[in-house]
């Protein structure tokens, strides 16, 4: 859908035509009664709309084109889910439209207010990534509350929806679906594409079979991730080499390029040669975390199955090339919230919902609650233009505005833009 039709859908819904505006193409007037259900899936626009076209009310589907003609190009005259339609809604009228009997349904202009035209431009064509900024402290805070509630259910779902899809691939294994998900994470941003690669090159049975090892879960790791290509003369990383070439041979392993992982401008703590460390002591620690993770509450306690030391190598490591001073590498507090925002919530959520059980659901948000507020770019842009955020939920929903209504330029489908649009004075 484009832009243009996005609007004529916007303004049926809201409501924002003219009344006696509204006639169709032979010239007779439609009343609106109700202007039905937004329909989100296929078949019509609207469901259960109901207009008086002359001195007959109808009762059935809406359906909206910018352009008269489109309902041929999409093929719904051939297409019985569309006999139901009782108002055609166009833009531009190039055409008449039938059902699939031949039968010509009623059909009229919808004309977008100049007022809302020229708020939307506003909105939508300014230069800034999110226009409406400077307006944020004049919005209702029960509006913002609620909208708040509504983009954090959104990113839950979105993220329940990505969880479903990795059990189609895999069986409906929670486990094997918690392991590229938590590896997902531990590439902490701009590795994260690249550890999911990772981890699904690297089945985790894989990792269970050598378990009583923690250099064979290492190498495989580290040599899936392509780290183990180049000559050395370091000991342990000869060992690996060793290990790996081994493994790669028992399991039948195709090794990534080592090139997709990036540390350029990334903390030290966060060389990907660290994060595959603490993964592989995780996994030689647990054999199947998540089933600890499903029966404790205490979030105290689920960071505390996260707290596992690498190997003693890495204590005067960050890679393979040389020294540095002794430390020991275990996860800070930062990185366990993130691990819990985007690993552990997301899987409580997707396990309730799907063996229908709220409370993993409400346990999810709950962890959410007591998260402190995330800290980066995103969240930091729309508290200083006053929106409130108290817990990691409420930046979980900041995330998902500006990813999913800001950058995408739907502001018809945002509260804040809706509620602006309603003043016609930006």
């Amino acid at each position: 859908m484009d832009g243009k039709e996005r609007l004529l859908h916007y303004v049926w819904k809201y409501k924002l035509f003219t009344v006696a505006d509204l006639v169709t193409t032979e010239g007779i007037p439609v009343s609106v009664i109700d202007t039905g259900i937004q329909n989100t899936d296929a078949g019509p626009d609207f469901f259960n709309a109901k207009v008086k076209i002359g001195e007959t009310i109808w009762a059935g589907s809406v359906e909206i084109h910018q352009k008269a003609s489109d309902w041929f190009l999409h093929k719904h005259d051939k297409d019985k889910a569309y006999d139901s339609v009782i108002l055609h809604l166009v833009g531009n009228n190039d055409a008449k439209i039938c059902r699939t009997n031949g039968e010509f349904i009623p059909q009229a202009y919808l004309a977008v207010p100049e007022t809302v035209r020229r708020n939307i431009d506003w909105l939508i064509h300014q230069d800034t990534a999110t226009p409406c900024l400077h307006h944020i402290k004049e919005i209702s805070p029960i509006l913002l509350s609620s909208w708040i509630n509504a983009l954090l259910s959104e990113r839950l779902e979105r993220k329940t929806m990505d969880i479903f899809h990795l059990m189609e691939q895999y069986g409906n294994n929670w486990n094997d679906v918690f392991y590229i998900t938590l590896s997902r994470c531990f590439g902490f941003g701009i590795n994260n594409d690249a550890f999911e690669r990772l981890a699904k090159s690297l089945p985790l049975h894989c990792i269970h079979k050598q378990r009583g090892s923690s250099s064979q879960i290492e190498a495989m790791l580290f040599g899936q991730a392509g780290m183990l290509e180049d000559e050395g003369d370091c000991h342990y990383y000869r060992l690996l080499q060793q290990e790996y070439r081994f493994l790669k041979h028992k399991f039948g392993l195709t090794p990534l390029d080592g090139s997709v992982f990036k540390s350029l401008r990334i903390r030290p703590v966060n060389f990907p040669h660290i994060k595959l460390a603490q993964l592989a002591a995780i996994w030689y620690r647990y054999d199947t975390l998540f089933s600890l993770i499903i029966h404790e509450e205490d979030k105290e306690q689920i960071k505390e199955f996260f707290k596992v030391a690498p190997s003693v190598y890495w204590d005067n490591h960050y890679h393979f090339r040389y020294a540095s001073p002794a430390k020991e590498k275990l996860l800070g507090d930062n990185a366990l919230n993130v691990i819990l925002i985007n690993v552990v919530v997301p899987m409580l959520f997707a396990y309730g919902k799907f063996h229908k059980r709220d409370e993993y659901c409400e346990r999810a948000v709950l962890l959410l609650e007591g998260i402190p507020v995330e800290k980066n770019r995103i969240t930091d842009t729309f508290l200083q233009a006053g929106m409130k955020a108290c817990h990691a939920g409420d930046s979980q929903a900041l995330i998902q505005l500006k990813k999913e209504y800001c950058e995408k330029k739907k502001c018809l489908y945002c509260r804040i833009g809706f509620d602006l649009l309603k003043r016609y004075n930006l």
